[in-house]
């Protein structure tokens, strides 16, 4: 391991970026090399800097976090990418994981956590935050929307009556309907509302 570690801050928000900036600028053996403004710039300068650390932010103009991730691993498996978010959901924290991230921190938690972290993964170790490793493990029994169930709880977020999902979706309304039951007791809710709320909390869909 090298004495300085190099880190890649990537976000869509300078003013964010700025703040972990001054965090890691406080410790003498973590300098920041490089700022990414999305998925695709990220992409770039990883290539162009080799950091030692990626910290991703997931929600991004054009690509996303978790695209940016596996473009990254594929340009270096070995690559070290630590995800800085505002969502704790099970489900985005997955794919982020899947995608070869090795940490997962809230942005709610950057302080006191963010330091110990970026040391843990150049060691090797891999981080989640306790609510994230919480909603994986409560939902790692739970029967996952399917594609289409997911487009029908799109829809249902942008206020479309199951009438309008039916056309929009080429299917009958008694489809719409079964799919809505279906992910009801998917989610464990009652009502349109709480299907949208817990989807979005999960990260299955995005508001």
């Amino acid at each position: 391991m090298n004495d300085i570690v190099s880190i890649l801050i990537v976000d869509d928000h300078p003013l964010l970026r700025e703040g972990v900036a001054a965090v890691l600028e406080a410790e003498p053996d973590i300098r920041v090399v490089g700022e990414a403004a999305d998925g695709l710039d990220a992409i770039a300068q990883f290539e162009r800097l080799r950091p030692d650390v990626v910290l991703m932010d997931l929600q991004m103009p054009g690509v996303d976090g978790v695209e940016a991730i596996a473009a990254i691993r594929a340009i270096a498996p070995d690559a070290r990418v630590i995800v800085l978010t505002t969502y704790a959901g099970d489900v985005r924290a997955l794919s982020a994981l899947r995608a070869g991230a090795s940490g997962y921190l809230l942005k709610s938690s950057l302080r006191r956590e963010l330091i110990d972290t970026i040391r843990a993964v150049v060691g090797g170790q891999r981080y989640l935050h306790p609510e994230v490793a919480h909603d994986i493990a409560v939902n790692a029994i739970a029967e996952p929307l399917s594609e289409r169930e997911i487009d029908v709880l799109r829809r249902v977020a942008q206020g479309a009556a199951n009438k309008e999902i039916a056309r929009a979706l080429s299917l009958s309304e008694d489809t719409v309907k079964g799919h809505m039951r279906s992910i009801f007791s998917k989610l464990d809710v009652t009502d349109r509302t709480q299907a949208v709320t817990v989807a979005h909390r999960r990260g299955i869909i995005a508001l």
